[in-house]
């Protein structure tokens, strides 16, 4: 998803969970989304998943210059 957008992922129980977040917006971090992995399909991430992360990096920024703004 470029860079300054990381993502964790661990496993417990027999089940996946992964949480993705930014550290490129200055001073802040924003949790963009956590959910538990539910395909057995292999380890890529949904593109459901992927579209709903990239909406939310893009509120984040909208959100973080209003924040810095003079």
């Amino acid at each position: 998803m470029g860079a300054g957008v990381l993502e964790i992922v661990d496993d417990y129980d027999g089940d996946t969970y992964r949480a993705v977040y930014t550290v490129k917006l200055e001073g802040v971090v924003y949790v963009l989304h956590a959910f538990q992995k539910k395909s057995k399909r292999g380890a890529a991430t949904p593109k459901q998943e992927i579209d709903l992360v990239k909406s939310r990096l893009q509120l984040a920024q909208q959100i973080h210059e209003k924040r810095n703004a003079p």
